[in-house]
Formats: structure tokens, sequence, C-alpha cells
């Protein structure tokens, strides 16, 4: 109950919150096709895209489609793909921060030079060489390329800050009580060592599930994510470009998904921390 009034009184953690609730509602509630192009009422006599209006509340693209209906469409496979990059960076940062604390030693060394490695890359270029490799490769098909690219470049963050905890925990009288016992290591971590770090864990999951977000939105953007029809938030700001004189909500409607998204799991990320590690560094 100490939490819950604590998370209550931070207004950014409600913030965040709720617009997460928001992104979440969008994406589940029914939105018409989002897919349908409505080349007969969805145009105006030019052949130029319709504005807002009581038919189409952001208006139609150049082709005719329901905006809202597409940013609606595009919230669920924003933060569906966002979800299983999130957790495949997860996975691989919680294997290898896990792994570098509790060992230790040149095991530690060894982990944490590969980290240091992929973090002297910028991560939305290193995402971006990745996914064309990828795709170029066809080594995957559909939105399977975005997932493994995000994932695979997202994880170093998380890997550093899990070790950083679990290194301090490696020495720490519980977990030296339970080697002298005859413990074995993955006992030990599981019981001792995870435990301790689900707070951080939550943390560094919602900071990094906003910053891959935002890699997807731009790695679509440049033609590199979901293939079309698949509408996303990054492809139908590409398409709006050429109409930002003429029909500006094209590109206002799906900047401002990408924004709110990225504002609202940054809030509850900095929230959760300030909840669940109070004495951790702030950014």
């Amino acid at each position: 109950m100490r939490a819950v009034r604590r998370f209550m009184a931070n207004r950014g953690a409600l913030v965040g919150a709720a617009l997460v609730l928001l992104l979440v509602v969008l994406s589940v509630l029914p939105h018409g096709d989002p897919l349908a192009p409505h080349i007969d009422r969805g145009l105006s006599a030019m052949g130029a895209p319709l504005p807002p209006s009581g038919d189409a509340f952001l208006g139609t693209d150049h082709l005719g489609r329901d905006v809202w209906a597409r940013i609606c469409a595009g919230a669920t496979t924003s933060l569906e793909l966002a979800t299983l990059s999130t957790l495949l960076a997860l996975a691989l940062g919680l294997s290898v921060g896990l792994t570098a604390g509790y060992a230790g030693g040149w095991v530690d060394s060894a982990l944490m030079r590969l980290v240091d490695l992929v973090l002297a890359f910028p991560f939305l270029l290193l995402a971006i060489l990745l996914a064309a490799l990828l795709r170029e490769a066809d080594l995957a098909g559909g939105s399977a390329p975005v997932v493994l690219t995000i994932g695979i470049c997202g994880w170093t963050s998380m890997a550093r800050v899990i070790r950083g905890k679990s290194l301090s925990l490696a020495r720490s009288e519980h977990v030296l009580a339970a080697r002298a016992l005859g413990a074995s290591p993955l006992r030990i971590v599981v019981r001792h060592v995870l435990p301790n770090i689900a707070g951080i864990v939550i943390v560094v999951t919602a900071l990094g599930f906003a910053q891959n977000l935002l890699a997807e939105s731009v790695l679509s953007y440049l033609g590199l994510g979901p293939p079309p029809p698949a509408p996303t938030w990054g492809r139908m700001l590409y398409e709006g470009r050429a109409y930002y004189r003429t029909a500006p909500w094209l590109s206002i409607a799906p900047g401002v998904a990408v924004l709110t998204a990225v504002v609202a799991f940054n809030l509850l990320g900095d929230a959760l921390r300030d909840l669940l590690d109070p004495k951790g560094p702030r950014r």
C-alpha cells in the first residue's frame, strides 16, 4: 500500500500510466479497416487527401484511407514489435548481466568487453545496418527482422545495469553463506540474486521499451520495418512527407503518436525507478 501511495503521489507516474493505458486501449478497440482505400469518398475531386472531418477524425491519406484507423492499427503494430524486441533484449541482457556479475573474473571481463564493443556503435546506426543486412540476406521475413534487430542491438544497457547489481549481490553475506552450504550457482542466482534485482530489471525494461518503440518507428520510416501494407507510425511519417504543405495531418498524426508513446514509457520508467530503486543513479 505504501508503494501504491508513493506511485499515486508522483504526477509523472500518473501521466505516464494514463498515456500507456490510452495507447493500449487504442490498440485493442475496433477502429475500422486501416487498409481499405476509399477512392470514391476518401479523396477530394482533385484526388487530394481530405482534411479532418466528422467522417474521418484525422482526415484521409493519399489513398483515401482513414488516418485515425491507421494510427490505431499502427499502435497495435508498434506495441507488439516493441514488446517482442524488449523481451529479446531482456533475455540477452539478463543472461549476460547475471553471468558476468556472478562469475566475475575473466568471464566478467570478456562479457563486458563484448558489451563495450556493441556500445561503440550508435544504437540507431547499428540497428539500421543490421536490419538492412537481415532483409538483404532474406534471413527472416515479415516483422522478424525488426524484432531481431532491435533486440540484438538493445540488450547492452540492460546487461551493464544488471551486471552492476549482480556484482554487489554476489559478494553479499547471504550469497556467501549459500555458497558455503553447497548451493549450486543456478540455485543461488534464482533464489538469492534474481529476487533482489527484480526492481531494477522492471525499470530498465520500461525505459528500454521506450527506446525500442522509437527505434521501430525509425526503421519503418527508412523502409526497414514491417513490409506493406502493415500500418506503422514510421511508414505513415514517410508517406506523409510529400504532403507536408497540402495535408500536414498525414505527418502530424503519426508524429504525435510516436512522441506520446515514447514520453509515456519514459515517464513510467522514471517513476518506477524512483519507486523501486530510489537510491539508484539518475540520468
